[in-house]
């Protein structure tokens, strides 16, 4: 007796998949043609679709070609351009590091290069446009070096990635706000270039960077055979012959030297990197990356256009000059990097990432620590009380608190113990909400901020500054707490799959916190787009010209939420530890996690609503609080939200001091100084992970 065997049926072929490659690539072209079609209709002036098309027949208006010529070609081929090199260099970045979630942006490299241009300008220094490209690549590579170093060429972990990349791109926004409020007048319309602006006012910029663009791109095609064998992984690629560390290092020049130019041309356009490789992987029968990375280019450019062509759809043609097109290419490569975070699941090292091993302390010993940082907190608050641009002395102080001191010193110190309250409080408030949070995602390399929270309270913050510039300062904490709330509520949401994955937790609310940037820098170029120095001071985090009563929030959400955490103590001890232990003791996760999570919500948003952005404080805080007193959450929590207080006050008051009378924002000083930690944070981590 015999059988057949049925053969499978074959698979189903799509009419993209029947095109083939060189069939997706010509339709690709022909969709990029299209939009440039539309692209140049839209503008500021009358100039329609018909006048452009009578202009080859010389029936046109010399005015529709000189508006051609000088505005809507200029713009078109700056998108073409920027599209192209961003394109290819997240290609080239992705394929290195074999990370899907690499790019210019989470590797830090267009934050490098757009700082090193702010801060030429910031000096005075008019330079050519080839110097200028040549600074970016500078700044580019030092940052994608310092990042790809950290993260062990990203082939660690995409969550170790993201974080050395996030920390690093903070640092250099940071430097780069501060160049920009110190040197207001020399670095005037940065800030919305800082998010990408097509708005080009010759060919200049085009013709100088084109064609070292297409040499980059030519390059990286002939290296396709090599990047092929090369995502075999390394020992198969070393077998066959290709030079891995030789190759990695070429590919990652060329890509920064295609993120430098880009930056050169247009600013930092956010997120093309990203998205455009991940739109090729979707599409099928694309192999190899002699065509898949010409296809990637022809992606990126039809990110770029479209979201021109929809921001001016939606807002009017001034959008196109008032709002730059990288706020919407951010918020598409958001909602990518969300999209990524739910499909790929890390397991990398930093699963478990390093926290510093410490014997368990005894309770006179923690009681020293803490007493340490008491002492420590009431020595910066009374050096906070003498330090500005107007110093006093211990004995005015004193005669002040007893109402004996004159009108002028009077008038002083009135001015100045709020904003010494308001760090001391802000940042005591992120370091609780540090804590809970990085018992939540079971990460000492988590903040507040990384969850988007942060973020989200600017949003709903300055919605309402802009909206209502005299509004109270509940309105205010209500506003900054709703953004908070929504943007937690996104995080929680999207990261829950059947279980709550820290590392998910921790990508998604990355991509948030960038979504919720790039909404606030968009509300504020829209709404005041010259008035950059209000928007950096409020982003960057500052107590001037705090009131009493702003504080008051702040100290109430403290009252309400330190309790709770020490109530959850315990819980918070064990669900540190894994997802099954306390499961297995009976710890309800879902009502702790969002009783914790809900918590350092209300705290983040207070501190936001009464400081601004402060970055940085929900990390170091935490972590050296553990480093001191052991893992134990009933000692850690005390300990955190004094290191909390210590580092905001001494940062507002350094901020005050260095160069008085101008101020640095305290937000500035804390991510210039929690910078370092980090860094030692994951070269460490990546130490451990090594052995």
């Amino acid at each position: 007796m015999s059988t057949s065997v049925q053969a499978p049926p074959a698979p189903a072929t799509t009419p993209l998949r029947r095109l083939g490659g060189a069939g997706v690539v010509l339709l690709t072209l022909a969709a990029v043609v299209l939009a440039a079609a539309v692209h140049m209709t839209q503008g500021t002036s009358s100039i329609g679709a018909l006048d452009l098309l009578r202009l080859p027949f010389g029936d046109g208006e010399s005015e529709a070609a000189r508006i051609l010529v000088a505005s809507r070609l200029p713009r078109l081929l700056a998108g073409v351009t920027v599209g192209v090199a961003l394109g290819v260099a997240g290609a080239l970045l992705q394929s290195v590091s074999r990370n899907p979630m690499a790019s210019p942006d989470t590797l830090a490299v267009s934050s490098g290069a757009y700082f090193a241009v702010a801060a030429a300008a910031a000096f005075g220094l008019t330079l050519p446009l080839a110097l200028s490209g040549i600074l970016a690549l500078l700044g580019g590579l030092a940052a994608a070096a310092l990042v790809m170093a950290l993260a062990a060429g990203g082939r660690t972990g995409t969550t170790r990635l993201i974080l050395a990349g996030s920390a690093t791109a903070l640092a250099l926004h940071s430097l780069t706000n501060l160049v920009m409020i110190l040197f207001e007048e020399e670095t005037t319309g940065l800030f919305a270039w800082g998010s990408g602006s097509l708005v080009q006012s010759d060919l200049e910029a085009v013709t100088q960077m084109g064609p070292l663009i297409l040499a980059a791109l030519a390059a990286a095609v002939l290296a396709g055979p090599r990047l092929d064998i090369l995502g075999l992984g390394d020992d198969t690629a070393t077998v066959l012959g290709v030079n891995v560390r030789r190759l990695r290092l070429w590919a990652t020049l060329l890509s920064v030297v295609l993120a430098a130019a880009a930056v050169t041309v247009a600013g930092p356009v956010g997120f093309v990197g990203l998205c455009a490789p991940v739109i090729v992987r979707l599409l099928p029968g694309v192999h190899g990356h002699r065509t898949t990375l010409p296809l990637t280019g022809l992606v990126g450019v039809l990110v770029v256009l479209a979201s021109d062509i929809a921001l001016r759809a939606v807002f009017g043609g001034q959008a196109g000059v008032d709002v730059p097109p990288g706020v919407v290419t951010t918020l598409l490569g958001a909602v990518v990097m969300v999209w990524l975070a739910r499909r790929y699941r890390d397991a990398g090292p930093t699963r478990q990432p390093p926290i510093v091993r410490v014997a368990a302390r005894s309770r006179a010993a923690f009681l020293t620590v803490a007493a340490a940082c008491a002492v420590l907190l009431a020595g910066a608050v009374f050096l906070g009380m003498l330090g500005g641009d107007t110093w006093v002395l211990g004995g005015d102080l004193v005669n002040w608190l007893n109402g004996r001191t004159g009108r002028g010193l009077t008038f002083v110190l009135d001015q100045r113990y709020p904003r010494v309250l308001a760090a001391v409080l802000a940042g005591a408030a992120l370091a609780a909400a540090g804590t809970a949070v990085q018992a939540v995602c079971r990460n000492p390399l988590a903040e507040p901020g990384v969850l988007g929270v942060t973020a989200g309270a600017g949003v709903g913050a300055i919605s309402l500054l802009v909206l209502v510039p005299l509004a109270g300062i509940w309105p205010m904490s209500a506003a900054a707490m709703t953004g908070a709330l929504v943007a937690a509520a996104v995080v929680y949401l999207l990261s829950w799959r059947g279980g709550l994955s820290s590392d998910r937790l921790v990508l998604i609310g990355v991509g948030v916190q960038a979504a919720c940037t790039a909404i606030t820098v968009m509300i504020i170029v829209k709404a005041d787009p010259w008035n950059t120095a209000m928007a950096l001071t409020w982003l960057s985090g500052s107590t001037y010209g705090r009131l009493p009563v702003q504080l008051v929030p702040v100290a109430l959400a403290l009252v309400l939420v330190v309790p709770l955490i020490v109530w959850l103590r315990r819980d918070l001890d064990l669900l540190a530890l894994d997802e099954d232990t306390p499961r297995i003791l009976g710890v309800p996760l879902e009502p702790v996690r969002l009783a914790a999570l809900g918590g350092s919500v209300l705290l983040t948003a207070t501190a936001v609503s009464a400081v601004g952005v402060v970055g940085f404080v929900g990390l170091i805080a935490p972590h050296a609080a553990r480093a001191l007193v052991g893992a134990g959450h009933a000692r850690v929590l005390p300990v955190a939200v004094l290191l909390g207080a210590l580092l905001v006050s001494l940062a507002d008051t350094l901020g005050r001091t260095v160069i008085a009378p101008a101020q640095v924002p305290a937000g500035i000083v804390t991510a210039l100084l929690g910078t370092p930690y980090f860094v030692w944070l994951l070269w460490r981590s990546r130490a451990q992970a090594d052995r």
